[in-house]
């Protein structure tokens, strides 16, 4: 597969590929950490909408970790969803991933209603007005609330998934008292918190969070995930999550202050 000057194809943990771009966001662990919490509770032959999928690597990851049968991806930006796309032809899925351009406000004219099981969304983690000011509008949307926002998301998410449907994703810790409203307002109720942090020693630097459409809220905390190590090596859970198979593959370590 021809490859702009800016892309490089790297091989990911699972032995799968992903071209990533220079112009574009790349991944890191947060995505590697969502996919894993989320391929926990996706059963056999259920359906996945991924929302914001970037470049695609949650969906590739979810097609090979996860028991779901079918995955679509939805992607704002033009150039993010094309290279998402031949992605999914390079890792041989297409039959399994389909990706998507358009806007997540849009949903209603995008999905049918109640037509997915779970949603996974990795969204941008500020608001408009805050965080680092980034020159490259493409990195910027992918970051910070340019298109869509918080509520925008969480709406979305409920008007797709069925009843008792799983909404998983990760965000800042800042954004958690928004999110438990957000979640009440359009009834999806709590069922998974784990916060995230850097090291032993370091406040979380994100969280997981696990919903479930028309559930009474049951909200379980789960133990906190520790990234590293005091030599800033991963720790034990972590490679775990990587796998065997990652010898040789690129691990991201995420700079939690750059999203």
């Amino acid at each position: 597969m021809q490859q702009n000057k800016n892309e490089k194809t790297e091989r990911l943990h699972t032995g799968q590929k992903l071209i990533q771009s220079d112009s574009l966001f790349k991944y890191g662990i947060d995505a590697v950490l969502l996919s894993d919490f989320a391929s926990k509770e996706i059963r056999n032959k259920n359906s996945v909408l991924d929302l914001g999928c970037g470049n695609g690597i949650i969906s590739i990851l979810l097609a090979e970790i996860s028991r779901a049968e079918k995955i679509c991806g939805l992607e704002i930006q033009e150039d993010a969803a094309e290279l998402a796309k031949r992605n999914v032809i390079l890792n041989n899925l297409d039959e399994k991933v389909i990706i998507k351009q358009g806007d997540i406000k849009n949903i209603k004219k995008l999905f049918e209603p109640c037509s997915f099981e779970n949603v996974v969304t990795n969204p941008p983690y500020m608001k408009e007005t805050k965080g680092k000011t980034c020159s490259n509008e493409k990195l910027a949307i992918a970051r910070s609330e340019i298109k869509c926002n918080l509520e925008d998301v969480i709406k979305a998410a409920s008007f797709v998934l069925k009843s008792n449907g799983n909404f998983f994703m990760i965000n800042r810790p800042e954004r958690l008292g928004e999110t438990f409203v957000l979640l009440q307002k359009y009834n999806l109720g709590p069922k998974n918190l784990r916060l995230i942090c850097p090291d032993e020693n370091t406040e979380p630097t994100m969280f997981l969070i696990h919903s479930k459409k028309d559930f009474f809220p049951e909200l379980k905390v789960m133990k906190n995930l520790v990234i590293s190590n005091e030599d800033k090596t991963y720790t034990e859970e972590v490679l775990n999550i990587y796998g065997k198979t990652s010898r040789g593959a690129n691990l991201p370590y995420e700079d939690t202050t750059c999203k």
